[in-house]
Formats: C-alpha cells, structure tokens, sequence
C-alpha cells in the first residue's frame, strides 16, 4: 500500500487538483482516497476532488484539470489571453479577471464552479468559435503548471463577440492596433468557422482601418459575413464596406 500511496504523491503536479473519477480509473478506490485523506496525505477539494495535503491551488491548476483529466474545452480566451501573450498594452498585465471560454455540453465540475478563486472568472459557453482546432490554441506556463490558451488570433475574436456588452469597442480597437504579427492561415481558418456576423466584419473592419500586413493575405470572398446591418455602437456612423455602425470619430 505505502508504494501504492507513493506513486501517487510522486506524479501528483504540485498546485493541481485531482478527480475522483481519474484516480479511480488509475486503481484508487473511493475508500482508499478517504483513508489518505484521513491519513492527512490528500484533503477534499469540494465534491469529486482532491488535492494534496497543505497545497495551495489556484484557479490555473484547477484550470489544468478540467483540460488534462476531464477533457474539457475550457481554456483563456479573449482579453485575458491577449494578456498573457503581452498583446493588451493598454490594460494591466495583472489578472484581476479571467476570461475563460468552452463549448462543453457537460456542466463544469461543482468543486470548480463553488470554489472561491482570488481573481473573477468571467466564464463563457459559446459555440461561436466552431470546434476549438488545436492550431487555435497554445500554450502558457505559470507555476510550473502549462494551461491551453487562445492564440492571439482565436483571442481577439473571442474578445470582439463581446463588444459592446463587457468588453468596449475603444479597447477593442486599440489592442487590434498591435497586432501585426497574426498569421493569415489561422484567421482564415477560424473566420472561415466563426458563427458570428458581426465579430468577423468588426474583425475585418478593425484590420484594415490599421492596414496590418497580413490582412492583405486574406481573402474576403471566402467568408460568409451574411446580409443586412450589424449595430455596433449606438448613434454610430455605418461603415458603407462592412455595413456595420462604428463610433463616428473612428473614421474621420
């Protein structure tokens, strides 16, 4: 049992939670983890979870988890992956919220949704993005501890399906005026998958009012952008191109 009990502590990533269904999966019955656990080797880490004993578990090993034992999609998206990747200039490189985005049937675990995080996690279900294609994603390092990221091209188009509810059409704009250095077959893939109409014409319209290179490399012909006004601000001014309502001084 002690070698049992070790070669679980051993692979155990410091600052990560583990499931009660993957342990079981890996031979460590309900009744052993309680013994541990009253053994004071491991402690609960709400319904369904554990951790080890004394740890510290922030809201990106718990993160971790979900993606490497229970498969889910959720990963940083939108602004909070821009600044990760040090793309927000205009916004502090502190996390005080945490834009996370899936497109998971199964409801998130309770011990993730009831624990208390030190920072906000703005959590958001969408299938808007299409499948989540690995070439949509990467990856960051914190604490020793790698989680799945958007890229910065996914990220900012996750960050546009939000404008102008929580995030602002001016932020919007200035970050995308950094962003020179996306690459075209990834936005071509994930325009060409985006749900949205109105994402992918600010999108668009946001790159080429900042005449990035790249934006030169697609083509618009392949994207449905579909028919009819897109609203994005009130009392805007209609951008005749991509029929779409942007604040009057963006285009004076």
């Amino acid at each position: 049992m002690q070698s049992k009990l070790n070669r679980l502590l051993s692979s155990w990533q410091k600052g990560t939670v583990r499931t009660s269904y993957s342990l079981r999966q890996n031979g460590y019955s309900d009744d052993l983890l309680q013994k541990y656990a009253k053994s004071k080797w491991l402690e609960s880490f709400g319904y369904g979870a554990y951790k080890l004993n004394g740890d510290k578990v922030e809201w990106y090993g718990a993160l971790f988890t979900l993606q490497t034992e229970l498969d889910s999609t959720i990963h940083v998206g939108g602004k909070s992956a821009l600044q990760l990747k040090g793309f927000a200039h205009t916004i502090s490189d502190e996390l005080q919220k945490v834009n996370l985005f899936h497109n998971d049937n199964k409801l998130l675990p309770k011990w993730f949704r009831d624990h208390t995080w030190n920072v906000e996690l703005e959590i958001t279900k969408t299938s808007k993005c299409g499948t989540y294609d690995q070439s949509f994603l990467s990856h960051e390092t914190s604490n020793g501890i790698s989680i799945k990221v958007s890229s910065p091209e996914l990220a900012i188009m996750e960050m546009l399906l939000k404008v102008p509810g929580s995030e602002s059409y001016n932020e919007a704009d200035l970050i995308m005026n950094g962003l020179m250095t996306l690459r075209p077959k990834i936005i071509s893939n994930i325009l060409l998958k985006c749900k949205s109409v109105k994402a992918k014409r600010l999108f668009l319209y946001l790159a080429e009012k900042h005449n990035h290179p790249w934006f030169k490399k697609l083509d618009l012909q392949k994207f449905d952008l579909g028919k009819g006004k897109r609203s994005i601000v009130p009392n805007g001014m209609l951008d005749p191109k991509y029929q779409i309502t942007v604040p009057r001084e963006s285009n004076e």
